[in-house]
């Protein structure tokens, strides 16, 4: 598990492109064989990825959380990018095609990562925030959450957003947590770009094209600065920071939020005039 501290505004002007990158970038989320995942202090939320790769891949406690076992006090989002694969928790098995989502509740044991019997190779993006109630497990295909179609082609950001973890679909402590996919054509993640400064938000872009890359924008809208982010490479968004992208290609990504409410629509925007 590897460790980000927290950060703050103050220190966004000073920040050389490797500064932000070690700060802020998750570049290798999945590895073949491992369960890589990072613990960052805003808003105490775990992210990573597990890609059995014909393995058996165990998601234990850590040192870090101070935890026996992962879930011991913390809930846990589980979205496959890969080929289909199982999820095991306490002996249950949950198959999970690509882009279905998993919810498992604070209290359960044993979570087993695998591919499926097709072999194709699953993997497995989680996303984790402290747990104080337990709610029951559930699992949610692709397209089955609550479907908002958002944007516009003219502006060039007409996307499909699926809302699987939140106030009105799989119920959770603190996660909220879906898939957007871009239309053809189509390059902005969001606009206007907002902040919310009650809740910490994770972007993990996928189904980015190999030649093609995204460019995230980060700090507050006074004080803006990017990240050059490839194909399956994660990005951390404090409170405070805005988030927002755009790139030479559709793609897809999955966001995912912790902090102080579940309300999707809790934002500030920054108009693009207001960026500096």
């Amino acid at each position: 598990m590897q460790q980000r501290y927290a950060t703050n505004p103050a220190q966004i002007p000073g920040m050389t492109t490797a500064d932000l990158r070690e700060q802020y970038l998750v570049p290798e989320v999945f590895v073949a064989g491992e369960v890589r995942v990072v613990y960052t202090h805003h808003d105490r939320i775990v992210l990573g990825g597990a890609m059995p790769a014909g393995t058996q891949l165990a998601l234990t406690g850590y040192p870090e959380i101070r935890s026996d076992y992962f879930l011991e006090h913390r809930e846990v989002g589980i979205i496959n990018v890969g080929g289909t694969g199982t999820v095991t928790a306490d002996g249950e098995m949950y198959e999970l095609v690509n882009g279905a989502c998993l919810y498992l509740g604070r209290g359960i044991r044993d979570v087993v990562f695998a591919d499926g019997s097709d072999g194709s190779g699953a993997q497995f993006y989680l996303f984790s925030a402290p747990a104080h109630t337990t709610y029951p497990a559930a699992l949610v295909s692709p397209g089955k959450g609550t479907v908002r179609e958002l944007g516009d082609q003219k502006t060039s950001n007409r996307r499909t957003l699926n809302q699987y973890i939140h106030e009105n679909g799989i119920k959770s402590c603190q996660i909220v947590m879906g898939v957007t996919s871009l239309h053809e054509g189509s390059t902005w993640n969001t606009m206007p770009a907002h902040t919310h400064d009650r809740r910490t938000e994770c972007y993990l872009y996928f189904d980015v094209p190999e030649d093609a890359r995204v460019i995230h924008l980060l700090g507050e809208r006074e004080e803006t600065r990017h990240l050059v982010v490839a194909d399956r490479q994660a990005v951390i968004s404090p409170s405070w920071s805005l988030h927002s992208g755009v790139g030479t290609a559709a793609y897809s990504f999955i966001w995912a939020m912790a902090g102080e409410n579940q309300t999707f629509d809790d934002m500030d925007a920054a108009p693009v005039t207001e960026l500096r």
